[in-house]
């Protein structure tokens, strides 16, 4: 068994394995229980499963041009005009 999973799976294999499963199959003695790994998620689900999204430090122009674009739209609702269809009309 550890020979295929150092060589890895394909997903067509993946759903072979998982379609071809007995639900109703007692565990191995030598199965590893979820609760041993570390209790450390920031959400519902665990570290191992999904690992939370990395932020990128960039301060770059991006953060100027966002928030430009916010104010602007702010500033087109505030006046009470539209610009949903590209013209800017009286709402």
């Amino acid at each position: 068994m550890t020979d295929l999973i150092s060589a890895g799976f394909t997903d067509a294999e993946l759903t072979e394995l998982a379609l071809a499963a007995d639900p109703d199959q007692p565990l191995a003695a030598d199965a590893t229980p979820l609760e041993l790994y570390p209790d450390d998620a920031l959400g519902l689900l665990p570290l191992w499963y999904m690992p939370p999204a990395m932020a990128r430090g960039s301060r770059g122009w991006r953060t100027p041009v966002v928030l430009a674009i916010v104010v602007a739209f702010l500033l087109v609702d505030a006046f009470g005009l539209c610009i949903t269809f590209g013209q800017l009309v009286a709402a």
